[in-house]
C-alpha cells in the first residue's frame, strides 16, 4: 500500500541535521512518504551557516507543480524560504491546496545565522500565515512576526492571539527557551493546550524546529487531528533531543532514528 505523502518546502542543510534532510528523516521515521521542494541551498555544518543561495522562484514553482500535480500530498510543511519572492510563490501555490499546511517560520539557524531576509517578514505575515493550518514559531520568531517579546509562560497567550489574528487556524508557540520545563502553547483561539515535556541536558539540538514541524505534518497526514498530531510530534522530538549526538566541532543534531536504534 502507498503510505500517506508529505511534502516539505524548505532549504537544504549540507550538514544533514536540519532543513530538508531533517524533514525527510522525520517523515521516514514516522511512516509517511516524504517529498521535497528545495527553496534554498546552505553551506552549513555543526558550527554555523557559512552561506546560502536561493533557487529561482520559477524553479521552486516548477517543483511544487511537478509534485502536487502528479503525486499529491496529504500534508505540506514549509521551512526556510529565504526571500519575499519565494514566500510569495509558495503561498500562492499552497492557497490552492486542500491538504493541511504546517508553517515553520524559519528566521535564524540554531547558531543564530539569519535564514530569512528582513524584507521577507512582511510577506510571511501577509501571504503565508493566512494559508497555515498550524504555525510553529519559537520565541524569537514570535517577536519577529508580532513585535511581542514573550518573557514568561503568561506572555504566551497574548502572543498566540496576535498570531491568530494574522490568519493561521492554529498557533503552536514553542517555549523551550523559557526557564523551567519546556512548555508549548497550542491554541486555535477557542481550545487551548499546554504541552509540557522533560528538559534534557543535551546541547546537541540542531534541527529541533524542522523536526517538530515535519512530525506534526506527518501525523496530520496519518489522520490525526491537530492537538493529537502536535502531542505525538512533541513526544517524538523530545526523544530525539534526548538522543542527540555530537557531530563535528559544534552543535550536533537530534537523533531522528532514536526509535529505530
Amino acid at each position: 500500500m502507498t503510505p500517506p505523502r508529505v511534502l516539505t518546502v524548505a532549504g537544504s542543510d549540507s550538514g544533514g541535521g536540519a532543513g530538508i534532510q531533517a524533514d525527510l528523516k522525520t517523515m521516514l521515521a514516522l511512516g509517511v512518504h516524504g517529498m521535497s521542494v528545495i527553496a534554498a541551498v546552505t553551506a552549513q555544518n555543526s558550527v554555523g551557516v557559512q552561506g546560502y543561495w536561493e533557487l529561482p522562484p520559477e524553479a521552486v514553482r516548477a517543483q511544487l507543480d511537478s509534485v502536487l500535480g502528479d503525486i499529491g500530498a496529504q500534508a505540506v510543511k514549509t521551512g526556510m524560504l529565504a526571500s519575499p519572492a519565494l514566500v510569495e510563490v509558495v503561498a500562492d501555490v499552497l492557497a490552492g491546496v486542500a491538504a493541511p499546511v504546517v508553517v515553520d517560520p524559519v528566521g535564524v539557524s540554531k547558531h543564530g545565522d539569519p535564514l530569512l531576509a528582513p524584507e521577507a517578514v512582511h510577506t510571511v505575515v501577509t501571504r503565508l500565515l493566512p494559508v497555515a493550518t498550524v504555525v510553529t514559531p519559537n520565541l524569537w520568531e514570535v517577536e519577529q512576526l508580532t513585535s511581542i517579546k514573550v518573557e514568561d509562560e503568561d506572555g504566551m497567550r497574548p502572543a498566540a492571539e496576535a498570531l491568530l489574528a494574522l490568519g493561521p487556524t492554529w498557533v503552536l508557540i514553542k517555549g523551550g527557551h523559557l526557564p523551567g520545563p519546556p512548555v508549548d502553547l497550542l491554541t486555535d483561539g477557542t481550545d487551548e493546550f499546554r504541552l509540557i515535556a522533560d528538559r534534557h541536558d543535551n546541547r546537541h539540538t540542531h534541527g529541533t524546529g524542522c523536526t517538530l514541524a515535519s512530525a506534526i505534518a506527518s501525523h496530520l497526514a496519518l489522520g490525526d487531528d491537530v492537538p493529537t498530531a502536535v502531542r505525538k510530534a512533541k513526544e517524538y522530538v523530545t526523544g530525539a533531543i534526548a538522543h542527540g549526538f555530537p557531530l563535528g566541532a559544534g552543535i550536533g543534531p537530534v537523533d531522528h532514528a532514536w526509535r529505530l536504534r
